[in-house]
């Protein structure tokens, strides 16, 4: 049974992975419309690299027993991990992975917490580094001065200062704050560890536009619209203001419930889109899990930013890892117009992540030496 029900889900992937190369294949020549994986899946966006779908069930199916699953067909999470495996594998064997760019809560540490010195991502990530990557942690959490930034990261900042690793390797480490507004770099010269960088040397040319003027005007009706849904919904929160983004958040021990949250997300996004202000310039309207947020800008444009920033990188170079991908409410749901990505659920997933790339990448050089012997 379970040599049966492999060979039939390996045939399938087999199948999507074909589809993948089709659609890449009229992406190239300007007709994606026309794609049988677009004619399938009509809300299918585009694909920086090929997926090895195939390739990548089989060591799933090894690690989670998939085929050998009696009543449980293949679910969501399995399928989210047999892509998140294929991505990284068609970067891994193409020597792509140039830049790895993090979400911070639920990502690398839990919600509302810190990456603290035990993180088992700590080392993971200095590996990245050693390896060649560009590492940047791209977050919502909106700081303008490096100190809140440190309290946040200083597990791994702290690790970065007291490692081996070469000066060169050292500067290759970036924090991307507020989606897109804020960036800084790894210095051993500050006790924060960090510090800001000039706008000018990331900032992208179609983030002129982002004025004083037209992110008050945005931001002014994100407010307005927030304070209508708490008004509307009776919600028990406060409302924050901030230089590039507003919120709402409930008092301590207080949780709102997913729906309030995700009807408070939708009608202030569709508010946004409809008015002037939010034509202007981009914005990103997202639940935090207990409060609600609207940036300027939004993560694409954040990792775009750091690809900017470390020379130009493609994003078929890039991978994004997050755990905010649903379509409504998720500020990780964007990179994906800037670079691959992976879709992880806690930071447990992002360290067995990390732990395939690595050995991904062992047997990649393997293989790379036995041709050259």
């Amino acid at each position: 049974m379970a040599v049966n029900a492999h060979t039939r889900y390996s045939q399938i992937m087999k199948d999507v992975e074909e589809l993948i190369l089709d659609h890449i294949a009229h992406q190239n020549s300007g007709t994606a419309h026309a794609s049988k994986l677009k004619l399938l899946v009509p809300s299918v966006g585009s694909f920086f690299t090929p997926l090895p779908m195939q390739d990548a069930f089989n060591y799933q199916d090894s690690k989670r027993c998939i085929s050998s699953r009696r009543f449980v067909p293949p679910s969501f999470n399995d399928i989210r991990l047999v892509l998140n495996t294929a991505q990284a594998m068609s970067l891994v064997r193409n020597s792509k992975l140039e830049l790895v760019t993090f979400d911070g809560d639920v990502t690398l540490y839990d919600d509302g917490e810190s990456l603290t010195p035990e993180n088992p991502v700590i080392p993971r990530i200095l590996d990245l580094l050693r390896n060649g990557s560009r590492i940047g942690i791209v977050t919502a959490a909106g700081y303008t001065e490096a100190p809140k930034y440190y309290e946040r990261l200083y597990g791994l900042l702290d690790a970065v200062a007291a490692s081996d690793l070469a000066e060169q390797a050292r500067n290759r480490i970036v924090v991307m704050g507020g989606e897109a507004n804020f960036l800084f770099t790894y210095t051993p010269d500050e006790a924060c560890r960090l510090a800001p960088v000039a706008k000018a040397d990331w900032q992208l040319p179609e983030m002129q536009s982002w004025t004083e003027e037209n992110v008050k005007a945005l931001l002014d009706v994100a407010e307005a619209a927030l304070k209508d849904c708490v008004h509307t919904m009776q919600l028990p929160v406060s409302v924050l203001r901030k230089e590039r983004a507003v919120g709402i958040y409930p008092s301590k021990g207080i949780k709102l419930a997913r729906e309030q949250l995700e009807e408070t997300v939708l009608v202030t996004q569709r508010i946004l889109e409809l008015s002037e202000a939010g034509k202007r310039i981009p914005f990103c309207a997202f639940n935090g899990g207990n409060d609600i947020f609207v940036d300027i800008g939004d993560k694409s444009w954040g990792v775009m930013a750091c690809q900017r920033y470390f020379g130009g990188i493609e994003g078929g170079r890039s991978l994004h890892v997050g755990d905010q991908f649903l379509s409504a409410g998720a500020n990780d749901f964007k990179a994906r117009l800037a670079s691959t990505t992976a879709w992880i659920a806690n930071p447990a997933e992002t360290v067995l992540l990390l732990d395939e790339i690595a050995a991904m990448g062992r047997e990649e050089g393997e293989r790379v030496a036995g041709m050259v012997g």
